[in-house]
């Protein structure tokens, strides 16, 4: 068995074993049933096929330290993830962000896909961001981009190409990484923070609310915007990733289960086909019977998809 393949086997046992406890028994048998089961849809070949993983290399993790300026509103801490070994070329970055409907969970949620990213040569830096409601959108899109700008700080030591930082995350954070790579440059939201140095190479989005007008006024949206949808209509605009794409967009690999209710697939489907009217290079991986959670715990297939597409994109 090949290091990758172990290393599969082992992130799926580690999912196995979280789903037993979360779902029970009959509801994990029903899913194994179909674990491996995917829709890849892609205007070409899809990367995965062309351009398989590397090999796994060995990296370092580097202790939590705090990324955001000393005067933020709230110290905000991240974990780097340094591939092994001095090397005479830059390496690309990767900016992960965990889920949490906006106002929980905890980067830890994202450890396995950041050991992933590093062990594939990308400089990883797994980050916290501030909750709703207590911070309000577009705070946590403020925090993102400080940790781009604390990056690009960094470059030097880490041996990281500014020129490609790609941003990974799932949910909530997926929703953060798509409007970092489709609003933080320039316009409304690239002030005051935001700027060429929160520009991402490609984007890994899983489960990603990208419309927040289709969702009904429940709490988590809510909170999140400070307002219902009556209320805050340009916000919710501003908000949505759907809402941002023109053809200057980086280059985006969905994932998103089919039985998802919490968010809808048509959030990853029509997203995907805005892209693709906009020409933009994109694959989508659509996980059957998955909903939001399971789409994320049972994630491995698809995980491997978007790293060989942001493998294609920068090269590490």
């Amino acid at each position: 068995m090949s290091r990758i393949e172990y290393f599969r086997v082992w992130q799926q046992r580690c999912a196995f074993t979280t789903l037993r406890r979360v779902t029970g028994l009959g509801a994990l048998a029903l899913l194994l049933n179909g674990c491996s089961a995917s829709q890849h849809i892609s205007q070409g070949e899809p990367a995965v096929e062309s351009n398989p993983l590397h090999e796994p290399q060995p990296f370092e993790r580097l202790a939590p330290v705090t990324y955001t300026p000393e005067a933020w509103p709230q110290a905000l801490k991240a974990t780097v993830y340094l591939p092994n070994g001095s090397t005479d070329t830059r390496r690309p970055a990767a900016l992960v962000v965990h889920g949490g409907g906006w106002r929980n969970r905890t980067p830890q949620d994202m450890q396995g896909i950041a050991e992933q990213l590093a062990g594939q040569g990308y400089v990883t830096v797994n980050v916290e961001y501030r909750f709703a409601p207590e911070y309000r959108f577009p705070n946590q899109l403020h925090d993102l981009q400080q940790a781009m700008s604390w990056i690009h700080a960094n470059a030097d030591e880490w041996q990281v190409d500014t020129d490609r930082i790609v941003g990974v995350g799932f949910s909530s954070g997926a929703h953060l990484v798509s409007l970092l790579a489709l609003a933080g440059v320039e316009g409304p939201l690239a002030e005051p923070y935001g700027g060429e140095q929160s520009r991402l190479a490609a984007v890994l989005a899983g489960g990603l609310p990208s419309d927040l007008l289709k969702f009904e006024d429940g709490p988590l949206v809510v909170d999140f915007i400070g307002g219902t949808r009556a209320e805050e209509t340009e916000t919710y605009r501003l908000a949505s990733p759907a809402w941002q794409i023109t053809p200057q967009a980086p280059p985006f690999f969905l994932f998103h289960g089919k039985w998802d209710k919490l968010v809808p697939v048509d959030h990853a489907t029509d997203f995907y086909q805005a892209l693709q009217a906009n020409n933009i290079e994109s694959e989508l991986y659509l996980q059957r019977w998955r909903g939001h959670i399971t789409s994320f715990l049972l994630r491995g297939g698809a995980i491997d998809a978007g790293i060989a597409f942001l493998n294609r994109q920068v090269n590490p």
